[in-house]
């Protein structure tokens, strides 16, 4: 078993340290041994060492509460779930505890480096739901971002491509010729500050990436967008340039009681850097 967790998860953890300290155990706890022979089908379990996490700045406010839901209002550069190096600091991790709802959990995707709102269900038997919801496609989102001022650029239009994006790889991107998956109709909403525009968006689908790929596409890629058009290499705990894309309103009707339910970001463009949020 020693060599067999040496060939896993030995590039990402001290197996050796681990096994000696019998931090590696199986499903009834009990620890693994080096020289234990290898089981196939077996469970083993670890909890590795997390780095110190920088607290987020800004404030992750609650729009709604109620028996089925929780609507936040998230800052830039908060992650959704946990994953990667952002564990502590994510909305998942940080609400379950502060509302003590074990069960929280995420409806739809939102960006680590978006800000705006975010719908969760309190518990899983509600989960099935309202993800339906965002299946069918009957949830209406609004975005806005601030992006660079197009004078020859006739607006509104919708932009319909096929994205694709590849798990590990930082960036989407377009597959020309392929069925259209992604749809985007993109609003003029205000001219300035300066050479840029507020655009309003709305998707008509939920492609990772598609609001950026999409107006990028268009020659207006959105401010202090880290990876459109180029990636800008930045350190992680850095967090003086918030991307200025607002998931900005969100509204619906509740498939348990049909009441019309609408929601809407106090946030509004453009985001500024928050107190002490460089590194």
């Amino acid at each position: 078993m020693g060599a067999w967790l040496g060939e896993r998860v030995g590039a990402h953890v001290d197996v050796g340290a681990m096994l000696d300290a019998q931090r590696f155990v199986y499903d009834d706890l009990r620890p693994v041994r080096a020289d234990d022979p290898y089981l196939p089908h077996t469970f083993v379990w670890f909890h590795r060492d997390l780095r110190e996490e920088v607290e987020v700045p800004g404030e992750l406010s609650i729009v709604h509460r109620d028996e089925r839901i929780v609507v936040v209002d998230k800052p830039a550069f908060l992650s959704t779930i946990p994953r990667g190096r952002h564990v502590q600091q994510s909305v998942v991790v940080r609400l379950r505890d502060e509302l003590g709802l074990p069960e929280l959990s995420p409806l739809h995707r939102l960006d680590r480096v978006t800000s705006g709102l975010l719908l969760m269900a309190t518990e899983k038997r509600w989960r099935g739901r309202y993800q339906v919801m965002f299946e069918h496609g009957t949830v209406r989102k609004t975005y806005r971002a601030l992006a660079p001022w197009r004078e020859d650029l006739e607006l509104p239009l919708t932009v319909r491509n096929h994205l694709r994006k590849e798990r590990g790889v930082l960036r989407a991107e377009v597959v020309p010729g392929a069925p259209v998956n992604a749809e985007t109709l993109v609003e003029v909403e205000s001219r300035g500050p300066g050479d840029l525009a507020v655009y309003r968006l709305t998707p008509r689908t939920g492609r990772t990436h598609q609001l950026r790929v999409h107006l990028h596409g268009l020659g207006i890629a959105i401010v202090d967008d880290p990876l459109y058009p180029q990636v800008r290499e930045t350190s992680i705990d850095d967090f003086s340039r918030p991307l200025q894309l607002l998931a900005s309103e969100l509204a619906f009707v509740d498939p348990v009681d049909g009441c019309e339910r609408s929601f809407a970001s106090a946030r509004s463009l453009p985001l500024l850097a928050e107190p002490g949020s460089e590194a």
